[in-house]
């Protein structure tokens, strides 16, 4: 009996020591996971055929896997979209869609973060950097992540890295080994050509050159450690460029991203891909690829299925951004894209304390507007309110200019774009739109009491709850002599030297110190 007893203890020992080194084995075998994300950047790379940049190292990248040419963001705002790519989920269908969410609340439906996902598949997740910025709770790094570097990882483990760059958000520091001259750079139309405009836009590109650098250095780190072969690489933006026309709004400027993905063995080299993908597909690809598993299915598809292939629409979402109320929702397909202004009687410009202490560009674009220099193409973003509807042919009109949303020859298409968006909006995102406190219905003066309305909202911080209702509406939001004197605060910061150190001006009324909100 005992010596029955001994070989079956000695038998079981066996197999679990057998299933043991299989499971180990297999999750060896897995790839690690790399995912890169760049900071407030459109698809404005020497890859993607961006004028007067070079980014190497982003394009050797591209060049050992696929670029993906249409790509895009579920909502042109860091913490949005970064509550999406976190879950696999459109923001608003998480509750995550109002931008600097000051009471986060847990994640619905039984959702978990995509980082516990891989976790609990036993990859060792981290995150390489401090930004997670989600508007929904667990959203600190600790609470997310079970660590801060792949060489923490128990071995043989295989690892779930993230990791943000954000040397193009909007300080732009300037790039004193390849500065690049305003000649060189090529303005989208709806932006007035000026030195002072072309000046900005080099720099921009020149941040982008520093943080190709990083990339690179981090992308050496994967060759030198053994790593690279066995790790599936991803590259995105978390949404378009921080300019006056991108970033917070859904024109392709402020939703277009670059997207690469690099996998040596697995995905071909010199690929272009020109299907319809979001940044959700990351989130499924990679609990495809890491044999993990979701508890409700996520919105993206794996890019190595076929749903991706046969898509034929992706929708984007804007809502509140910090103190500034604005709602939107678009439709793209690879033909047309449709976007709906839920508060049409907002002007775009209208006062955001965030873009007009960041962005010189803007200061620029309100003195040629106000005095009447701007071309009608350049003038359509500074109208003090904007269409219903916005319908695009962006085959023939890239940069979103021409609205064909009354062209009767376009009926048929609207209509349908306009279907298909209920439908998102109502079965997929469950979308609440907006109500009238959110509008701020009757809270503000009609008219607005004083001119500057940055110093007005500073002035009346104890009368009015900015952070529910929004700032008031009214525009212009300076006169043009305060425009003017903006632009001569930011000239001596934009045209610095590559090696001069300036530091970023503080624009009259653009920084606020937080007071006790009543009303």
């Amino acid at each position: 009996m005992h010596r029955i007893f001994t070989t079956l203890l000695i038998l079981t020992l066996g197999f679990l020591l057998t299933f043991w080194t299989c499971c180990s084995s297999a999750v060896a075998q897995r790839p690690n996971i790399l995912w890169i994300t760049i900071e407030d950047w459109s698809a404005d790379l020497s890859c993607y055929g961006t004028k007067g940049i070079q980014t190497p190292h982003v394009d050797k990248l591209a060049s050992e896997g696929i670029r993906y040419e249409r790509a895009f963001t579920t909502s042109p705002v860091c913490s949005t979209s970064r509550s999406a790519m976190m879950t696999g989920f459109h923001q608003n269908y998480i509750g995550a869609h109002q931008h600097r969410e000051e009471n986060p609340e847990p994640l619905p439906y039984g959702i978990r973060p995509i980082p516990h996902l891989m976790a609990d598949a036993g990859y060792f997740t981290c995150l390489m950097s401090s930004k997670t910025d989600c508007n929904f709770l667990p959203n600190t790094k600790q609470d997310l992540f079970m660590g801060g570097d792949w060489n923490e990882r128990e071995p043989n483990q295989p690892f779930f890295a993230r990791i943000t760059f954000g040397g193009t958000h909007r300080q732009w520091n300037r790039d004193p080994i390849r500065p690049i001259a305003i000649e060189d750079v090529e303005l989208p139309p709806y932006y007035a050509d000026t030195p002072f405009i072309r000046r900005d836009w080099a720099n921009g590109l020149e941040a982008m050159q520093l943080v190709d650098r990083e990339v690179g250095e981090l992308l050496q780190r994967l060759e030198d450690e053994g790593l690279a072969d066995n790790t599936l690489v991803f590259f995105i933006s978390d949404h378009g460029v921080c300019n006056i026309r991108g970033k917070q709004f859904l024109y392709d400027e402020g939703t277009r991203i670059p997207m690469i993905m690099r996998w040596p063995g697995k995905v071909e080299p010199n690929q272009v891909n020109d299907d319809l993908v979001s940044s959700l597909d990351i989130c499924a690809t990679v609990l495809e690829v890491g044999g993990a598993a979701s508890p409700v299915p996520l919105h993206g598809k794996s890019l190595f299925g076929e749903d991706v292939a046969s898509r034929e629409y992706l929708f984007a979402a804007r809502d509140k951004m910090g103190n500034t109320h604005d709602a939107m929702r678009s439709i793209r397909s690879k033909d047309f894209k449709l976007i709906l202004n839920l508060m049409p009687d907002r002007a775009y410009c209208q006062f955001s304390q965030y873009k007009e202490g960041a962005y010189p560009p803007l200061a620029e674009m309100n003195v040629l507007y106000l005095k009447g220099l701007l071309t009608p193409e350049q003038a359509l973003f500074m109208a003090p309110h904007k269409p219903d509807i916005e319908m695009f042919d962006l085959n023939n009109d890239p940069y979103e200019l021409n609205n064909l949303a009354d062209d009767p020859m376009h009926a048929d298409v609207k209509a349908t774009l306009l279907a298909e968006l209920d439908h998102w909006r109502n079965e997929v995102i469950q979308d609440q739109g907006v109500n009238d406190t959110f509008r701020a219905k009757g809270i503000f003066p009609k008219t607005a009491p004083i001119p500057n309305v940055a110093q007005w909202v500073r002035e009346n911080a104890d009368n009015y709850n900015f952070t529910e209702m929004g700032c008031p509406p009214w525009y212009p939001t300076r006169t043009l002599a305060q425009w003017e004197e903006a632009v001569e605060i930011w000239r001596p910061y934009v045209f610095r030297g590559p090696d001069e150190v300036v530091k970023r001006p503080v624009i009259p009324f653009t920084k606020f110190t937080k007071k006790k909100k009543r009303r």
